[in-house]
């Protein structure tokens, strides 16, 4: 039976409800999640009841217009009831929208024009990467000279604040946050993975090979290493301001996209806002 085919009384969710899911968006994204999820399984039990009840003879004596009304209402508070006690759908969906909320994913129960719950949650994610990694890149920081929101701008550039962390064969994280390929010179560990290169102006697909680290300590080790001691990038060291680091990392060569140095500003200055 489609959503719009139930009576909008039967809904768990109106305009007051909405405002407060919005609020509590902007507080908690997390709990806003739940309680989304929980609003969601709650309409879904109500359909759930209704077509049992359909499905039921309803011409007995007793059954009139009123006793389907008091019925539905009876129904819409078990629904509610059930809910609350919890049947695991709305965990389930706690679970995967967490995951994969903060770029597309919409709560299921704030259409047309409420887009709360995924901004809020993308500001949480971000703010997430930046307490998780804000002790190693202090530290490459005093190696290097370059402040840590710098440091950490980039690792979230490279990375996708962590949703596109380089993978090992096996799936496992490769702790590369920095896109660091391995070359003659590098016996450590190695992830072999697709990667898109540009050559004059023009993208295309490749396969490339990635350092690859026991954790995230040795990862931004390992990135203060490199900045220090080739002399390629030498011209980043000491940087305190954002857009002159980002351009002093493209004209050396760091990456080969013509527009990592306006994307890695624009990150920097998300960084700022969160460090």
């Amino acid at each position: 039976m489609a959503l719009n085919q139930i009576d909008v009384g039967s809904l768990a969710v109106d305009a007051q409800s909405l405002d407060k899911l919005r609020n509590q968006a902007k507080q908690s994204p997390q709990d806003a999640l739940k309680a989304a999820a929980q609003q969601f399984e709650t309409v879904f039990i109500n359909m759930m009841m209704k077509s049992m009840r359909d499905a039921t003879p309803q011409d007995g004596m007793f059954d009139n217009e009123q006793t389907k009304m008091f019925t539905g209402m009876l129904d819409q508070q078990l629904a509610q009831d059930m809910s609350k006690r919890g049947m695991g759908l709305a965990d389930i969906m706690v679970r995967q929208l967490s995951r994969s909320l903060p770029v597309a994913t919409t709560s299921p129960t704030i259409t047309s024009n409420s887009n709360a719950i995924p901004s809020a949650y993308k500001v949480d994610m971000q703010q997430t990467f930046v307490d998780k990694l804000k002790a190693p890149a202090e530290q490459a920081s005093r190696n290097t000279g370059i402040p840590a929101h710098l440091i950490l701008g980039q690792a979230a550039l490279e990375s996708g604040w962590g949703k596109r962390e380089i993978k090992m064969a096996d799936g496992s994280t490769s702790y590369n946050l920095f896109g660091i390929k391995a070359g003659k010179d590098w016996n450590g560990k190695v992830a072999e993975v697709a990667t898109t290169e540009y050559q004059n102006g023009v993208a295309s697909k490749q396969v490339a090979r990635f350092r690859a680290y026991d954790n995230y300590n040795q990862a931004f080790q390992d990135y203060a290493k490199l900045l220090s001691d080739n002399p390629r990038y030498a011209n980043t060291l000491g940087q305190g301001d954002g857009k002159a680091f980002a351009q002093a990392l493209q004209q050396s060569g760091y990456a080969t996209d013509p527009h990592y140095a306006d994307k890695l500003v624009n990150v920097i200055g998300s960084i700022s806002a969160r460090a």
